[in-house]
């Protein structure tokens, strides 16, 4: 089991920003007081100009959940944070535009069953109003990171069908916390097949011809062979751009190796990421340099830092 399992399980048990509760209506929320800045005007394509991912951009990303550093950088100081990843993302150029993304972790696995039993919090709408507000002041893309519990993957997907709506805001799924019926996240591995991303991208798909958007990226992470199977059920779909985003952790050649078996078979309209991790990768040696992350075939067309 990935050793980060433990301690994402006490960090999970108490986000103050997640409600259990049955979904809010998909309207937008009431305005108050407390209620964050409305985020600026979304753009007319993509946040860097045009309406097509590749091979023009080369994404590089933040993960990242309000409060809990445990689970990557965007925890907090997200101007900070998001000038870092400006940076940051330069270094990975090679000829392309950089694009940089902010990964926000919207709907996050949990060690206790919650309100209705799903092992899952949901982030209010509030918080993703904040991110989106960042993102689009540096021209950045957001990508809403789901981590379903004991729920169902698409309707945790069609929740958030508000915010997917918007021409700068992308989807990530992480199918290691998509456990069954009778699982803990953090105890047991989950797992997707190639037949469920597939709903998934043509669901994006049809949002994004019904009301005329830019490309879509669409990311599910993958830690290891078992979590998903029937990789070839997953096709194209007209506006969506499929990312495999490798998760192995370790040290570099553990990485590699993750790496090799995780992208030689890739489907042809499924594009490479990579994700390295500040804490754990570091724990066995010097973490990947952009130059080394570059060299691996096919080229990592996105990169995330947890």
């Amino acid at each position: 089991m990935r050793k980060v399992c433990g301690a994402l399980a006490v960090v999970l048990l108490g986000l103050a920003a997640c409600s259990d509760d049955k979904p809010a209506p998909a309207g937008p929320p009431p305005t108050t007081a407390h209620s964050s800045p409305t985020p600026p005007p979304a753009p007319d394509g993509l946040p860097r100009g045009g309406r097509v991912i590749f091979p023009k951009y080369q994404l590089v990303a933040y993960v990242g959940l309000p409060g809990s550093p445990a689970l990557g950088p965007l925890d907090k100081d997200l101007d900070a944070k998001a000038a870092k990843l400006d940076t940051l993302s330069r270094a990975y150029a090679a000829g392309r535009t950089p694009l940089p993304v902010m990964e926000l972790i919207a709907v996050v696995a949990r060690g206790s069953r919650g309100k209705d039993g799903m092992y899952r919090g949901q982030l209010d709408d509030a918080k993703i109003e904040q991110y989106l507000t960042v993102a689009r002041k540096h021209k950045m893309l957001l990508l809403l990171d789901i981590q379903p519990g004991r729920a169902k993957i698409l309707p945790e997907v069609k929740r958030l069908e508000r915010w997917l709506k918007e021409p700068d805001i992308g989807l990530a799924f992480d199918p290691e916390w998509a456990v069954g019926p009778t699982q803990v996240p953090g105890r047991v591995f989950g797992h997707t097949t190639g037949a469920e991303l597939d709903s998934i991208a043509a669901y994006l798909s049809g949002l994004v011809q019904a009301n005329g958007l830019p490309e879509k990226v669409f990311v599910f992470h993958q830690l290891s062979p078992r979590i998903v199977t029937g990789e070839k059920a997953l096709k194209p779909h007209p506006g969506v751009v499929t990312i495999k985003s490798v998760d192995g952790i370790g040290a570099r050649t553990d990485k590699l190796k993750t790496w090799t078996k995780l992208t030689t078979s890739l489907p042809p309209s499924v594009h490479a990421g990579f994700k390295l991790f500040y804490t754990e990768d570091t724990r066995h040696g010097p973490l990947m340099t952009p130059a080394q992350v570059l060299a691996l075939k096919p080229r990592p067309e996105l990169v995330i830092y947890e």
